[in-house]
C-alpha cells in the first residue's frame, strides 16, 4: 500500500484538485471492497474486519496529507464541485443563463412588455426572452438505442437521465450500477443521458469528453442549448420529441436526475405488478406534490413572477428527480406541450401538460426525491433502501457503495431501522416549502 501511495506521490505534479478528489474516492472504494471480500472469503471476524477498514482509512488520509503538503495541486474552482454547489444552493445567481446556440433562435423583443420586466433577475429576463425557442440542432444522437421505431416495443423501460456536461463521474456511477443495460427476466432496460452544451470556459474539453462517451457507450443525447436550470423544461420537451421519433414503442420511461439512486429491480417489480401495457394505459407516478404555491421571492431558485403565473397554487405534479411514466402518458404530454408555453420549473410544467390532457399524477411512497431525512438516523443504512424505488440525492461513490450493499441477498435489518413513511413525507413537504 505504501508503494502505491509513493507512486501516486511522485506522479501528481500535473494533477489538479479534481483528480485529487477522484483518486482518493477510488482508493477508498477499492480498499472497502477488498476488506468486504476478505471478510466473506476468509470468514474474517468483526474485529479484524474493522481493523482492515481502519487501515484503509489511514491509507487514504496518508495520501491526502502527502498530496496537500507537497503542493502538487492548484486550489481552484473545480468543475464538478462548482456544479454540485449550484444544485444545493437554493438562491439563484443573477448571472445570465441563456446562450444563443445558433442564429435561428432569435430574441423575442416583445418580452420587454412583460410586467416589471426590467426589475426581474437577469436569469428570468433571459428565460422570458428566449422561451419561444424549441428547435435546436442535435449534436449527439443514439438513433438505434431502441432498435429503431419499429422494434422499440421490445424495450420495457427506458432510463432517461438528465445530466450536465461536467457530470462525468455521476454518469459513470449510473452506468456501473442501476443504469446497466440488460434484460431482467424478459424486461429489457435501456439507458440514455440528456445533455445540453457546457459553459464556454470548459466547452472544448467537455465536448471532447461527451463525444468519447457517446462513442464508447452510445447513450448520449446532446442538443445545442446552454445546459442550465431554466432550460430543464426545454430539455424535457426535446427528449420527448426524440422519444416519439426514435423510441415510440418503449412501454415505460424513468425520467430522473443523475444524482438519484434507483433500485432497478424494485422498479421493474412495481411496473410488472401493474399488469398493464404502458403503451395503452396512463401512468405518471413519483413523489406527488399538491396545492404547492409559487415562490415569489426573486432570489430563490424556484422563483416564479406573478405576471408569468397568476394562480396561487400549481396543478398537481411529481418531483422531477425521479418519475415513472407510461409511453401512453409521454405521448400525451408532448402533444399537449405544443399548446403550453415553456415554464421555468420543469416538473411543474409536466403537471400543466397532464392537467390539459385530463390526466392525473400519482404518488408512490417508495420514491423520495427529497431524500430520507429523519433526525438521529443514519440515512445511509442499506436497510432503508431495500424497499425503495428512487431516492435523491447521492454522490457517485455513495451510489457504488449502496448498490453493492443491496446485492447482498440477506441484509440483517432490525425492525427499528424502518423509516416511518408519514414522518418522512411530512418533513419532505416542509423542506419543499422552505
Amino acid at each position: 500500500m505504501l508503494s502505491a501511495i509513493h507512486m501516486i506521490h511522485n506522479t501528481t505534479g500535473m494533477l489538479n484538485t479534481l483528480y485529487r478528489r477522484r483518486i482518493s474516492i477510488l482508493l477508498a472504494h477499492t480498499l472497502y471492497i477488498r476488506c468486504l471480500k476478505y471478510k466473506i472469503k476468509m470468514a474474517m471476524t468483526k474485529k479484524h474486519f474493522w481493523k482492515c477498514l481502519l487501515g484503509s482509512i489511514a491509507a487514504v488520509i496518508t495520501l491526502q496529507f502527502a498530496l496537500h503538503f507537497n503542493s502538487f495541486y492548484v486550489l481552484n474552482n473545480v468543475i464538478d464541485k462548482t456544479e454540485e454547489l449550484s444544485f444545493s444552493n437554493a438562491v439563484m445567481s443573477n448571472q445570465s443563463i441563456i446562450k444563443l446556440p445558433y442564429s435561428e433562435c432569435k430574441e423575442d423583443t416583445s418580452a420587454r412588455n412583460f410586467t416589471n420586466f426590467n426589475k426581474e433577475p437577469q436569469t428570468m429576463k433571459d428565460f422570458l426572452t428566449y422561451r419561444h425557442c424549441r428547435s435546436f440542432p442535435q449534436l449527439l444522437d443514439s438513433p438505434m438505442k431502441c432498435g429503431g421505431p419499429a422494434n422499440s416495443k421490445e424495450v420495457s423501460l427506458l432510463l432517461a437521465i438528465k445530466s450536465s456536461p461536467a457530470n462525468y463521474e455521476r454518469r459513470e456511477a449510473v452506468r456501473k450500477t442501476w443504469g446497466v443495460e440488460k434484460t431482467y427476466n424478459g424486461f429489457q432496460v435501456k439507458r440514455i443521458f440528456l445533455i445540453g452544451t457546457p459553459k464556454q470556459k470548459y466547452e472544448k474539453r467537455m465536448m471532447q469528453l461527451l463525444t468519447i462517451e457517446s462513442q464508447l457507450y452510445n447513450d448520449v443525447l446532446q442538443w445545442d442549448f446552454y445546459d442550465s436550470f431554466y432550460n430543464l423544461t426545454l430539455k424535457q420537451v426535446l427528449f420527448l420529441t426524440w422519444f416519439e421519433a426514435k423510441c415510440p414503442g418503449a412501454k415505460y420511461i424513468f425520467d430522473g436526475d443523475d444524482d438519484v439512486f434507483v433500485n432497478t429491480v424494485n422498479v421493474i417489480t412495481y411496473l410488472n405488478s401493474l399488469s398493464k401495457d404502458g403503451n395503452k394505459h396512463h401512468l405518471f407516478v413519483g413523489a406527488l406534490n399538491t396545492n404547492m404555491p409559487p415562490i415569489r421571492q426573486t432570489n430563490r431558485k424556484y422563483y416564479v413572477p406573478q405576471a408569468l403565473f397568476k394562480g396561487n397554487k400549481f396543478d398537481p405534479y411529481c418531483g422531477g428527480g425521479g418519475i415513472l411514466i407510461a409511453s401512453f402518458t409521454a405521448h400525451s404530454i408532448i402533444r399537449e406541450s405544443q399548446y403550453i408555453p415553456l415554464f421555468p420549473i420543469d416538473d411543474v410544467y409536466l403537471g400543466m401538460c397532464l392537467a390539459r390532457a385530463g390526466l392525473k399524477p400519482s404518488n408512490h411512497e417508495g420514491i423520495k426525491t427529497l431524500g430520507i431525512r429523519l433526525p438521529n438516523v443514519d440515512s445511509f443504512d442499506p436497510c432503508y433502501y431495500r424497499h425503495m424505488l428512487v431516492v435523491h440525492r447521492f454522490v457517485p461513490y455513495e451510489m457504488l457503495i449502496m448498490w453493492n450493499a443491496l446485492q447482498i441477498t440477506e441484509l440483517k435489518c432490525r425492525q427499528k431501522s424502518r423509516v416511518t413513511v408519514e414522518k418522512t413525507n411530512s418533513l419532505n413537504k416542509k423542506l419543499l416549502l422552505e
